[in-house]
């Protein structure tokens, strides 16, 4: 009998289980209906973050290039592209070329810079037959407007579009390609920083070239503003980047021709695939991915969590105007299980609709915003109309889950309610227990251990872990503290007693907007906080250039090329735009015999660190370096900058370096001696300092040609450029040539833009000019990132707290009535309202500030502690507190409660109570 029963049983329980859902599905079917204000409540909190999502989701897909797209638009018409990137060496790339490795046969690590090759050298690498097209794909020129007395940077392709070659790698919009040196091509984005037509003129900032505006020319992957410049129309300077060849082959491009061009440093992109290496199966790895994709899934979590703390309060309170309805339903026979099913069903019913309307709308955004994004934000074409279906169901899923995740609490409460109180529509005492707030605790403190963990061991993920159980164990502790605040009640006048018992008495839907401010605050003043910090310990860090007030102007171009302005060319704009005071000479030194060579000084071995930064060090290897007294420098100390060397008798050296008085009437006196000044102490030993001229004989070697010792000076200064100025003398005996390249000024004060402007106008007629000005003040950009951080969160805590004061303004229309009953005056609502608002928004800053506060502090000290015992000494990062943002955000809540009152009515209903 049993044996027969089971599947009978099994078809019955499961059936029932099916048709408990569908009554669940048609009563919150029915209830989003009536109750269409508070539906409309929760779908729009729904909508808006899938819909978000779901316009990201689809313009990332469209915007990512297949392997085929990506190769038309990169081949165009030809067979292969090669790119050169080792001489001496072989290499191995990965199958597409995106990615190779220079076979290195020695232990010397140093980074071989190739000369480039030609595009006879790379011809002669293929097949008899094959044709060569040189393509620079990124070339960096600045041009001048007369009209604004401005300069325009911009990214210039290189190619001869005529070529049959390069035919597909731009569309004509107008006019045609150029063909001559004085022909330039731009896009619809240059054109409208230039404000140029067809047959305009271009000019470059350094005077010495110009082109004729003949075409309006799109390349698909460059919709910045760019220009296409024929071969022959490159300003001679110029310093190419990205240089490629497109080459068509006599015939298909075999694996021996493959291994080849490899052989000889050249990597190889084709439509063929490659033959596979082991450079492939090494770049699976994939540890990137996984630290963005655990990136993606915890920042996911934390939106989630913040929907659901936002939609949560809106089934609190609908289960409790349904608490007769629910009542009826455990009357007519209905178990825990099927109250729960009743109130879930509305999470269920709720979250489908909404991810249905906001993947729809994102859809429809995306497709119709594409030509913006594609402009503006990706600033290339997007390849074809693609929707991504695997992140738009996800997207849907998780809506869903968002939806009952929020009605989770409020269904447990539905199956607990007693049902005679549901039947008489009386309210029933909440009871709270403190394992919540023992949970919350231990999670809180679980989650910063975690965070802690993850500052240490550089993971984002994990701190970001962290973050996360630490918010979920103060979101289950918030209930309980809402509990402890209602307390204070007893001591405040009426209306604001009464806001935090409706607090404390309706805590399922009050805690979770609590919480949701709380999030929101939380992270902003974290990120806030972070931020700020970053910004103190990089202008902690950072060191000027040149001088405050000290401006530098060179010839530009080959030595010898073109001669500098003489003083009174450049005395006269230098003092009325720059308010001039000391104007000296800038002389340079070639080598006399040696093409290429460096000069620089000896750093005594006794005086030199030991130990490389470049190199990976053993902790106890640290360790020995930070007590070393002469490892005890900036980190930029040891990575091989070289001196900037100029000659001069001591006019330019307080110009150069900012000495004082003294300083500098010691280091003229030892360069009338026919000495050399040093911005760094370490080269000078007993007065003295060993100088020499070395000559590069190939990427990695050079060779010493002289030697001289002579007096030294060493001036202490604080700037990230290393001088070293020779007399006369000294550079004689060197065997240098001494030129004069350009002037040092020393204005008056530090010049503005427009100054710099006006200055860079005035002296564009006396040839190519170089100008570097002083950046003495370091230039942060954290301000906008702070007010938008702000923002965000003043959205998050306005919109949660008038959903959650508007809640419970119609929970307790009831309270309203009595109080009109009794004689109150229309007024007492709004304060009502307002005292409703700043419970919650005041709460919920207040834990924010706190938590983020904490969980910053938390991840700064973290860090810093890494810093302890490694080398190079970085500075650690200080405490800084972005009072900005806390600022803003401690003026919310009383924008929110303004509003609160503002927006209520201030007229009492009067209805029946039935309790």
């Amino acid at each position: 009998m049993s044996e027969q029963g089971r599947p009978g049983i099994g078809k019955a329980r499961t059936a029932e289980f099916i048709g408990s859902w569908r009554a669940a599905l048609r009563i919150a079917r029915r209830e989003a209906r009536r109750a269409r204000g508070r539906t409309a409540l929760v779908l729009s909190m729904i909508i808006l973050p899938v819909l978000a999502l779901t316009f990201v989701a689809v313009s990332v897909d469209m915007s990512r290039l297949t392997a085929d797209e990506r190769l038309d638009r990169q081949l165009a018409a030809a067979d292969a592209e090669l790119r050169s990137v080792s001489r001496a060496s072989p290499i191995t790339q990965s199958g597409n070329g995106d990615h190779w490795n220079v076979t290195v046969e020695n232990d010397d690590e140093t980074t071989e810079v190739p000369r480039p090759r030609s595009t006879q050298e790379i011809a002669a690498l293929l097949p008899e037959g094959s044709h060569v097209l040189p393509v620079v794909r990124w070339l960096p020129i600045t041009t001048w407007d007369d009209d604004q007395d401005r300069m325009h940077e911009l990214s210039a392709s290189v190619v001869d579009l005529t070529d049959p070659l390069g035919r597909g790698l731009a569309h004509i919009h107008a006019g045609r390609a150029p063909v001559g040196a004085d022909e330039i091509a731009v896009n619809p984005a240059a054109r409208r920083k230039l404000g140029v037509a067809l047959g305009d003129q271009v000019n470059a900032s350094n005077g010495r070239k110009s082109w004729t505006v003949v075409g309006v020319i799109e390349a698909p992957d460059q919709l910045s503003p760019a220009a296409i410049l024929h071969p022959a129309g490159v300003p001679a300077g110029a310093m190419e980047i990205d240089s490629v060849f497109l080459v068509d082959l006599p015939g298909p491009l075999t694996t021996e021709l493959f291994r080849h061009l490899n052989d000889h440093g050249v990597v190889v992109t084709t439509r063929t695939p490659a033959p596979p290496t082991e450079y492939d199966a090494a770049w699976r790895g994939g540890i990137g991915a996984r630290e963005e994709v655990s990136l993606g899934v915890l920042i996911g979590g934390l939106g989630l969590l913040e929907v659901v703390l936002l939609v949560g309060p809106a089934f609190a309170v609908g289960v409790r105007r349904r608490r007769r309805e629910l009542a009826l339903v455990a009357v007519a026979g209905g178990d825990a299980a099927h109250l729960r099913r009743v109130v879930l069903a509305d999470g269920v019913v709720l979250g489908t609709v909404g991810a249905l309307i906001g993947i729809a709308l994102g859809i429809g955004l995306a497709v119709a915003g594409r030509p913006l994004m594609e402009e503006f934000v990706f600033q290339h074409r997007f390849g074809g109309y693609r929707f991504w279906p695997t992140a738009l169901v996800v997207i849907g899923l998780v809506a869903v889950l968002a939806g009952v995740l929020a009605a989770l609490t409020p269904a447990w409460m539905a199956a607990r309610q007693d049902v005679v109180a549901g039947l008489a529509n009386r309210r029933t005492p909440p009871v709270h227990s403190r394992r919540w707030l023992v949970v919350g605790l231990l999670l809180a403190a679980g989650g910063a251990a975690v965070a802690a963990l993850g500052a240490v061991v550089s993971s984002d993920s994990v701190t970001l872990a962290g973050l996360l159980v630490g918010e979920l164990g103060l979101v289950f502790a918030t209930p309980t503290l809402v509990g402890l605040v209602s307390r204070a009640g007893r001591f405040l006048p009426l209306v604001p007693r009464m806001a935090l018992r409706d607090a404390s008495r309706n805590r399922s839907s009050a805690a979770p907007a609590i919480s949701a401010v709380m999030a929101a605050v939380a992270g902003s003043v974290a990120v806030g906080l972070l931020l700020a910090s970053e910004q103190a310990r990089d202008e902690q860090r950072f060191r000027p250039s040149l001088p405050d007030r000290s401006v530098l102007v060179w010839v530009e171009g080959a030595p010898g090329e073109h001669a500098p302005p003489t003083l009174a060319e450049i005395t006269e704009p230098a003092r009325e735009h720059l308010k001039a005071r000391n104007i000296a000479p800038l002389m340079s030194t070639d080598c006399l015999l040696e093409s290429d060579c460096l000069v620089t000084a000896t750093l005594p071995p006794e005086r030199a660190c030991p130990w490389r930064s470049d190199q990976t060090l053993s902790e106890a290897e640290q360790l020995r370096a930070r007590a070393d007294t002469r490892c005890q420098g900036r980190p930029d100390d040891y990575f091989g900058l070289t001196f900037r060397v100029v000659v001069d008798d001591g006019s330019a050296l307080p110009i150069l370096t900012g000495a004082g008085p003294d300083q500098v009437a010691a280091a003229t006196a030892v360069l009338r001696a026919g000495g050399a000044v040093l911005t760094d102490p370490r080269y000078v030993v007993d007065g003295r300092v060993e100088l020499q001229v070395l000559r590069h004989l190939d990427e990695d070697r050079q060779e010493k040609v002289r030697t001289l010792e002579v007096p030294g000076h060493a001036l202490h200064h604080d700037l990230d450029s290393k001088w070293l100025l020779l007399s006369q003398a000294a550079a004689d005996r060197l065997g240098l040539v001494t030129r004069h390249t350009g002037w040092a000024i020393d204005s008056d004060s530090v010049a503005d833009q427009e100054q710099q402007i006006r200055f860079n106008t005035a002296i564009r007629s006396l040839g190519p000019l170089g100008v570097q000005i002083s950046d003495s003040h370091y230039r942060g950009g954290t301000l906008g990132g702070l007010l938008l951080l702000a923002g965000v969160s003043a959205v998050v805590t306005v919109g949660a707290t008038a959903s959650a004061t508007g809640l419970a303004a119609a929970e307790g229309r009831a309270d309203l009535s009595t109080l009109a009953a009794v004689g109150a005056s229309p007024g007492v609502r709004r304060l009502l309202s307002l005292c409703q608002a700043g419970v919650i928004a005041v709460l919920g800053s207040a834990l924010g500030i706190v938590a983020g506060l904490g969980a910053a502090m938390i991840i700064l000290l973290s860090t810093n502690q890494r810093y302890v015992d490694t080398w190079p000494i970085e500075p650690p990062y200080p405490v800084i507190v972005p009072w900005i943002t806390l600022g803003a955000l401690v003026a919310v809540p009383l924008v929110a409660m303004v509003g609160a009152a503002l927006f209520t009515r201030s007229r009492l209903p009067v209805e029946r109570r039935m309790d």
